[in-house]
């Protein structure tokens, strides 16, 4: 079984969403975690879970949503974080390439932070163009969870991996310049690795340029297993075993 620990499949973005759990299912994933990024996004999320057997959901605001965000949107993600299903706070963090109020986003990171330290949930993480400022907000904060899409050094990824973190390798790994990413996958062990597709994004290598769909996992797994010289089918379970794991599944 594949796990997808981060992607976005919304009626937004895909005109048929049963196609696209049919086709995962086809190759393989058994488990898809769906992020949510706003308070109409978490909503959906809740109906989906219900809806299909292999998809899970994490309840979050992103930092491109933090300068909407509101008391009831903290409080719906509280309410529901208990739900059947619902196994993460994310997707949540920092992101400084764009230019949004990084004050507001650093109060609305910890404030998730919060709710997810008191009802004992992992947490999944973005982080871009802030490496270090995420890596302290965290060290603080006392909780578990996934560094959704990494890109950081192999230096930085030791120390998440020391407080708590599993890294998220997604497409990126396939792209001719992620050269970087290599060296974090060569260096880390798989024990602290999870796959994620971000879909609709970041297509992996041969799909650049298509819409993204959590049935490419395994693309990204062969990929890993090439780097690392493993074998996929113990490969899939390693890190399917990972995510049970962080998950209490």
């Amino acid at each position: 079984m594949l796990v997808d620990t981060h992607c976005h499949v919304y009626s937004e973005y895909y005109d048929n969403i049963e196609e696209v759990i049919k086709r995962s299912r086809d190759a393989g994933v058994g488990m898809m975690v769906v992020n949510g990024v706003d308070r109409k996004s978490n909503e959906e999320i809740l109906r989906l879970v219900k809806e299909y057997d292999i998809v899970y959901g994490a309840l979050g605001i992103q930092p491109e949503s933090v300068e909407t965000a509101t008391e009831e949107d903290f409080d719906f993600i509280e309410k529901h974080i208990g739900d059947d299903k619902i196994v993460a706070i994310g997707e949540i963090g920092l992101d400084y390439h764009y230019d949004i109020d990084r004050e507001k986003q650093k109060e609305v990171f910890k404030r998730q932070l919060e709710i997810a330290k008191k009802y004992n949930k992992p947490v999944i993480v973005h982080s871009r163009d802030c490496i270090q400022e995420t890596y302290d907000i965290l060290k603080l904060s006392n909780v578990k969870g996934i560094m959704h899409c990494y890109s950081g050094s192999v230096e930085m990824a030791r120390e998440f991996v020391k407080i708590g973190f599993y890294l998220g390798i997604g497409g990126i790994v396939t792209f001719k310049n992620a050269v970087k990413l290599l060296d974090v996958i060569k260096d880390t062990s798989l024990e602290y690795i999870v796959l994620e597709t971000d879909s609709p994004y970041l297509s992996p290598e041969p799909y650049r340029g298509k819409v993204n769909e959590p049935a490419n996992v395994h693309v990204i797994l062969q990929k890993i297993c090439a780097i690392k010289g493993l074998d996929y089918m113990e490969a899939s379970r390693v890190t399917t075993e990972n995510v049970l794991r962080l998950f209490d599944k």
